[in-house]
């Protein structure tokens, strides 16, 4: 995928085809420099069709995982991050928070091992470990799919909030659909200001960031306001909660919108 991407018409677009033709698009996530010749790429038309009709079943078992959730009155997150941002921490914290209170799910992906699955284990929820690597080609990514084969080991009857923790990676996982009503991010200030301009997919794609590790701040060279400057330059609409799942500063924000989340009605079709 790593030279495909998802425009938000739903198309697919190969940008070494278009690169090799001379064309020139203004799409947001494009830079006015594109480096890189691939030339020597014969098959764009083919491999766009082919991206379109994988996009399009995709989306296809994207809304009928979001009707199942729906039909059981579930609110489904899907949470993104890089590698190390704290997503598996951040629901730690969250479902110990949240255990007697609301029944929680949680969708464990990995490409291998049931290492972060197993340290959810024991706090309320319900666990479904989907590790990309069996039958799933080793995936970067979930997509709804992988996502409907974990639901089936899942009783939604039982829940009202399922977190779908995707494979940590800050490209793939934003153009796949899972089915999810919400989406959200970790970003964690380790990573660096840049990483919104660097990665607009994924920083454009969500709806809440959660600016993580907060509490490393005064030992960093890091610059808070550039990192939230670059982000409302990509994605000005979004909620960013600045939080420490060490300490747990700003999780009652967190916890907060989670609850206004439960409050309102699952809509089962999004697009």
């Amino acid at each position: 995928m790593g030279r495909f991407h998802r425009h938000e018409d739903g198309t697919a677009h190969d940008h070494g085809h278009d690169h090799a033709h001379g064309h020139e698009h203004d799409h947001a996530h494009r830079h006015d420099h594109d480096l890189g010749d691939h030339s020597g790429y014969d098959t764009g038309p083919q491999r766009v069709s082919v991206l379109e009709h994988i996009f399009g079943e995709n989306d296809d078992a994207a809304d009928a995982n979001r009707a199942a959730l729906c039909a059981a009155g579930v609110v489904c997150l899907n949470v993104m991050s890089s590698p190390g941002a704290g997503k598996t921490a951040l629901l730690e914290r969250t479902l110990s928070h949240l255990q007697g209170s609301v029944r929680a799910g949680v969708i464990q992906g990995d490409i291998e091992t049931s290492l972060d699955a197993d340290r959810l284990a024991g706090l309320g929820a319900q666990i479904s470990l989907l590790n990309t690597a069996n039958g799933f080609g080793g995936e970067c990514h979930l997509d709804a799919p992988m996502v409907a084969n974990a639901l089936g080991r899942i009783d939604l009857d039982a829940l009202e909030l399922l977190f779908v923790e995707n494979v940590g990676n800050l490209v793939c996982p934003a153009e796949f659909d899972v089915g999810a009503h919400h989406r959200v991010m970790v970003c964690s200030i380790t990573e660096g200001e840049d990483k919104p301009l660097k990665y607009p997919v994924m920083f454009r794609a969500v709806e809440l960031v959660l600016v993580n590790k907060i509490d490393l701040l005064p030992h960093l060279d890091f610059d808070l306001a550039l990192l939230e400057a670059n982000l409302r330059t990509i994605n000005p609409h979004a909620t960013v909660l600045k939080v420490s799942t060490r300490t747990e500063h700003g999780l009652d924000d967190w916890y907060a919108w989670l609850r206004a989340r439960l409050a309102e009605e699952p809509v089962a079709a999004l697009r």
